[in-house]
C-alpha cells in the first residue's frame, strides 16, 4: 500500500512537471491502435455486442499482464525499482498537465478576443460543431472539458492505482480507452461499445462521486450545495460525467449544458448549475485552479486512507 502512495504521487509530480512528452512512447497511443485493430476486424455482421465485450476483455488482459510482468520485474530487482516502474506506468494514465494546456490553449486567445483561434482550439478537445460559437459558448465547451475529465483523466486512475498499483490504472486507462473510442450510440458503434461504455461506468462510480464531493467540501459549500450537487449531477445522460460537471457549475456560479450542434444537427442536453453569471474566459482559468485543488487533496485523502489501511494491517 505504501509503495503505491509513494509510487501515485511521483506519478502526479513527473505528470506535473513534464505531462506527455510527444518524443515519449505512450502506451495508451499503442493501446488505441490495438482497439482500432479490433474494431476493424470485428465491428461488422452479427453478434457486434458479444464481440465488442470480448475485445474489451483481450485489451484488458493484455494490459494489465504486461504492466503487472513490468512491475514484478522491478521489484524483483529492488524496492525502489519496483516503485519507479510503477511510478512511470502510473504517469501514462494520468493527464494533469495536458487537460490544463489544452484549457489554457483556448483561454489565451478568447482573452484576446481572437474567436477563430479559440474555436480551432477547442475544436482540438471536443466533438460539437464550433465554427459559429460565441465568447460564452466557446468557454463553455473548455470548462465542460476540464470538469468531465478532472475525474476519468486524473482521480479515478489515481484511485485505482492505490488499490492494485500500476497494473489496476492501466486496466482502468485501458477500458476508459475503449469507452472512449467505441462508447457511443452511434449507429456504427451502439452495439460494439456496448460493454465498454458499461464497464466504464461501472469503474466511475466511485471517483466521480468522491471527487465531486471533495471539490464542494474543500471549498466549504453548505448542505444546501451538497443537495443540489446530487440533484443537478442527476440532470446529465451521463451516471458520472453529470457529478464533475455539477460540482464545477455550483463553485463557479455559471450554467453548463444546452444545446450543441453536432454535423450542423442541433442537439439538445439538460442545463446544469444556474447562470448567476455569463461564461467568459476567465471562468476557464478558474477551472483549471479548481482541477488542481480538487487533485492535491485528492492525494491527501488518499494518503490518509492508504496510511489507515497500512496501520491497520500492521495492527492485524
Amino acid at each position: 500500500m505504501m509503495a503505491h502512495l509513494m509510487a501515485l504521487t511521483l506519478a502526479f509530480m513527473l505528470d506535473l512537471w513534464l505531462g506527455d512528452p510527444r518524443w515519449l512512447p505512450h502506451p495508451v497511443r499503442m493501446i488505441g491502435q490495438l482497439i482500432a485493430f479490433f474494431e476493424k476486424k470485428w465491428n461488422h455482421g452479427n453478434f457486434r455486442r458479444v464481440k465488442g465485450a470480448a475485445m474489451l476483455l483481450i485489451v484488458g488482459i493484455i494490459v494489465f499482464f504486461l504492466s503487472w510482468t513490468i512491475v514484478w520485474g522491478g521489484y524483483q530487482i529492488h524496492m525502489a525499482a519496483g516503485i519507479a516502474a510503477e511510478a512511470l506506468l502510473i504517469w501514462t494514465t494520468i493527464a494533469q498537465k495536458g487537460l490544463k494546456e489544452a484549457a489554457m490553449d483556448v483561454y489565451r486567445p478568447l482573452v484576446e478576443k481572437d474567436f477563430t483561434k479559440a474555436r480551432q482550439n477547442l475544436a482540438m478537445i471536443v466533438g460539437r460543431d464550433t465554427g459559429q460559437l460565441n465568447e460564452s459558448e466557446i468557454a463553455r465547451g473548455a470548462v465542460e472539458t476540464v470538469a468531465e475529465n478532472t475525474s476519468d483523466g486524473i482521480t479515478a486512475p489515481l484511485f485505482f492505482a492505490l488499490i492494485g498499483g500500476a497494473p489496476l490504472a492501466m486496466l482502468y486507462r485501458a477500458v476508459n480507452t475503449c469507452d472512449s473510442m467505441v462508447g457511443y450510440r452511434h449507429e456504427r458503434y451502439v452495439q460494439f461499445g456496448w460493454g465498454s461504455a458499461r464497464i466504464d461506468d461501472v469503474l466511475n462510480w466511485i471517483p466521480a462521486r468522491l471527487t465531486a464531493w471533495l471539490l464542494l467540501l474543500v471549498e466549504k459549500s453548505s448542505a444546501v450545495t451538497f443537495r443540489l450537487l446530487r440533484e443537478q449531477a442527476r440532470r446529465h445522460p451521463s451516471p458520472n460525467s453529470g457529478w464533475g460537471e455539477a460540482a464545477f457549475a455550483l463553485l463557479l456560479g455559471v450554467q453548463l449544458g444546452g444545446k450543441n450542434y453536432y454535423f450542423g444537427e442541433a442537439s439538445y442536453r439538460p442545463t446544469i448549475g444556474f447562470m448567476r453569471q455569463e461564461l467568459h474566459a476567465q471562468h476557464i482559468l478558474e477551472s483549471t485552479k479548481i482541477m488542481l485543488r480538487a487533485i492535491i487533496y485528492f492525494l491527501i485523502v488518499l494518503w490518509m486512507g492508504g496510511t489507515l489501511i497500512e496501520m491497520a494491517s500492521s495492527w492485524r
